[in-house]
């Protein structure tokens, strides 16, 4: 993987296809099928068989139907009517995407649905659900909610049958990492995993999600946008090698030398007969309920196997990230750090002529980051808001949508890179030229919470969920707050977005040395601007208090003090900040020259 793998966002095509317009017709075939088989809706989740906050093409049958393109979401197509639930980021992308004479959108808790899906089908009615695409958690919920009004039914997937022109499954090539990337070997992993199967007294698992099996294999590929997965399905036995499910073409004699002794090669189209046999004889078999297929459950329960359900055993591991991942990790945030500054420097010199769009800043932005050879790709879509699109939580800009950002708005820009050295992260807030009392309050609000997080030190056992409250406590004190979590995790060039802790009140899990954690409070008001500063985190063991934990700042680039109030400061986060500033001139002045030097000397000086 070189920068020649590096796809350029791409703002015109399925946002394109997925036109409001296309919804009436598409709703129209589908509910042909829902008459042919027997229901009286389907189910249409974001989600693919492998829970992918990215998912191939030919998976993204909900943006298929409704038009709408973000991350999370899940809509129900009845015979009559038609709902599309959505949780608080995408209350105003969804509605400007779908089509809301057709489908209502309802907002409700991230990654949940409401009680109201009873409301699109007649007392007693038919639910089809594809068993692949949804998890046992999930439709163990849903049935307890829905109770006698409804009957879910599993059922082969009715949008597949209404797309003609369904892209095929990736096939991209796989890539075995180096032990000075991976820092851990494949055996050592493995060992580790099947230690921890024989205390759950499970005779195997089975790893469904990608960041899982590609990271206890030591394997890359670029089956989806953004994240370099393969994507398969594993069997882990309490003994021996794992077995790893792939489409059928992509296994070769070369794949098969190049995992000898990591892993067992076998066709995706054999897994449910793996299945069957691994569930005769009573074996304990371990699945996440919250990540495995309905279907992987119910063909292991039907072949009698005693069904253990833990979270995902690779998780947690995958999340203490070893020296050598941490030192990628520090590598890639340096290489970003010098493509930051070249783009915040060009934003500045560019910005005041009010002629700059949000397309303009994405394709510069990717244009620096390319220069360097180990970039291979975006961690996600960057999120690109001039003036009130930055209020759009998780906006992405579109050919239809793109605005230009005129001189004096407040411009804000979340954005990362997949680097073969890790993965990086970051949003920055930045000014045009005037900014108002309010969006200064707003903008130094936000960064004295950043600044909290990044300075706390809390004994271990304390949770994302405990220290949330830090980045809000000064939003709180002006009667303002924001509608996301604080942090997620981060993987070692895996997904940008990683479980199972970060900072939020849903991480209950005690966060732990070795994790990569975002740092990202925000502002939004609705129809002016947004604000959000990110920096990526890592947490150790404190150096100076035993049994605590305090975090390092990974991120390498300028706040802008230009939108500071800097009465609101303390001189304990002036100190900070200007010290930070230091540290980013320090690791990155050196390897850039000329005006982005200048313009680097001039972005961290003290305050």
């Amino acid at each position: 993987m070189t920068s020649q793998t590096f796809a350029p966002t791409v703002f015109q095509s399925f946002e394109e296809k997925a036109d409001p317009k296309n919804v009436a017709p598409r709703l129209a075939a589908l509910r042909g099928e829902l008459t042919k088989a027997g229901l009286d809706a389907f189910l249409i989740p974001r989600a693919d068989a492998h829970r992918g906050e990215s998912v191939p093409p030919g998976e993204a049958r909900l943006a298929y139907v409704t038009g709408f393109t973000g991350s999370a979401g899940i809509a129900i197509v009845g015979s009559k009517k038609a709902g599309l639930f959505v949780d608080s980021r995408y209350t105003l992308q969804a509605p400007a995407q779908t089509d809301t004479n057709k489908i209502t959108v309802h907002e409700v808790g991230q990654g949940s649905i409401s009680d109201e899906v009873a409301l699109y089908v007649p007392k007693g009615g038919r639910i089809g659900f594809d068993p692949w695409l949804h998890t046992p958690g999930e439709i163990r919920d849903l049935a307890n909610r829905l109770g006698s009004r409804a009957t879910l039914v599993p059922s082969e997937n009715l949008v597949d049958r209404i797309w003609p022109d369904r892209p095929a499954p990736p096939a991209s090539t796989i890539e075995l990492l180096g032990h000075n990337r991976a820092g851990k070997t494949p055996a050592d992993k493995l060992a580790d995993l099947q230690a921890s199967l024989a205390s759950d007294q499970a005779d195997a698992a089975v790893l469904t999600l990608p960041e899982s099996i590609n990271w206890l294999l030591n394997i890359r590929g670029r089956d989806v946008p953004n994240t370099p997965f393969v994507l398969g399905y594993a069997i882990v036995p309490k003994s021996g090698l794992p077995t790893l499910f792939l489409d059928g073409g992509r296994i070769t004699p070369e794949l098969t030398r190049t995992l000898d002794g990591i892993a067992k090669l076998a066709k995706t189209n054999t897994l449910a007969a793996a299945l069957a046999r691994l569930g005769k004889g009573a074996k304990a078999v371990l699945i996440d309920p919250a990540s495995a297929p309905e279907a992987v459950a119910a063909t292991l329960r039907m072949a009698g196997a005693k069904l253990i359900e833990k979270r995902d055993p690779v998780l947690l591991p995958k999340s203490r990230k070893n020296d050598a991942e941490l030192a990628g990790m520090r590598e890639a945030h340096k290489l970003d750090g010098v493509a930051l500054a070249k783009f915040l420097a060009w934003f500045d010199d560019n910005a005041p002529s009010g002629t700059l769009t949000e397309i303009g800043i994405v394709t510069a932005l990717e244009a620096f980051r390319r220069e360097e050879e180990t970039c291979v790709d975006a961690s996600f879509d960057t999120i690109s808001g001039a003036g009130a699109n930055g209020a759009i939580v998780h906006y992405r800009v579109t050919t239809k949508t793109n605005r230009t950002l005129a001189a004096g708005e407040i411009m804000l820009l979340d954005s990362g890179a997949q680097y073969l050295a890790g993965t990086t992260d970051i949003t920055r807030t930045m000014s045009t030229g005037s900014s108002t009392p309010e969006q200064r309050d707003r903008f130094t609000r936000v960064l004295k919470g950043m600044i909290a997080i990044s300075t706390a030190r809390f004994p271990k056992g304390t949770s994302g969920a405990q220290i949330d409250v830090l980045a809000r406590q000064f939003l709180w004190q002006a009667g303002v707050t924001y509608n996301h979590g604080t942090g997620h995790g981060v993987g070692a060039f895996l997904s940008v977005h990683e479980g199972p802790t970060g900072i939020a009140p849903r991480y209950t899990l005690p966060l732990e040395a070795g994790s990569v954690l975002s740092n990202e409070p925000g502002y939004y008001k609705i129809g002016e601007y947004g604000i959000r500063i990110e920096n990526l985190i890592v947490i150790h063991d404190s150096s100076v208090a035993p049994g605590y934990l305090d975090f390092e700042t990974l991120t390498l680039a300028p706040i802008d003090t230009r939108l500071i109030d800097k009465s609101l400061l303390t001189d304990a986060e002036r100190d900070w900040l200007n010290a930070y500033h230091q540290r980013v001139l320090k690791e990155i002045g050196p390897l850039v020259k000329g005006k982005v030097k200048d313009w680097l000397k001039q972005a961290t000086a003290a305050i």
